[in-house]
C-alpha cells in the first residue's frame, strides 16, 4: 500500500447511485436519495463515502454499524420506541447494528457515512 491508495473524498469521482427505500417502508414524503460509495474494504466488510436524502420519511433496520457525520440539513431519528433525536449540521454519531426505527428528513440532509458489517 502507499499513498496512491489513500481515498481523498474530494478527489475521488465516484458515480451517483440514485434510489429510494422500497414502497413498503416509505411512511412520508418522497425520499430519493442518492448515494457516492467511495470505498470498499478488499474484506467487504466495511464501506464509506457520502448519502444525501430527501424530505420523507422511512422504516429503517440496521444489520451493520454506521458512524455519521451530518453536513448539511436536518433529519430525525426514532427508536422502536418512538424516542426521537434531531440531527444537524456538525451532529457525529455511530448507529449500531440492531437498531431498528425510522429516519426522517426535515431539510434536505448530506451525511459522510463509514458502515462495517459483521460477519455471521
Amino acid at each position: 500500500m502507499s499513498i496512491q491508495d489513500i481515498v481523498d473524498f474530494s478527489q475521488v469521482n465516484t458515480a451517483a447511485e440514485r434510489y429510494r427505500p422500497a414502497e413498503e417502508k416509505i411512511l412520508k414524503g418522497s425520499p430519493d436519495q442518492t448515494v457516492h460509495n467511495h470505498y470498499n474494504s478488499p474484506c467487504g466488510q466495511m464501506s464509506a463515502g457520502t448519502w444525501e436524502g430527501e424530505v420523507g420519511k422511512w422504516k429503517v433496520n440496521y444489520s451493520e454499524h454506521e458512524y455519521c457525520e451530518i453536513v448539511q440539513g436536518v433529519s430525525v431519528l426514532r427508536d422502536a420506541d418512538g424516542n426521537a433525536k434531531t440531527l444537524r449540521a456538525g451532529d457525529r454519531f455511530v448507529i449500531p447494528a440492531g437498531f431498528t426505527g425510522t429516519w426522517e428528513v426535515l431539510e434536505t440532509c448530506r451525511k459522510i457515512y463509514v458502515v462495517f458489517e459483521e460477519k455471521a
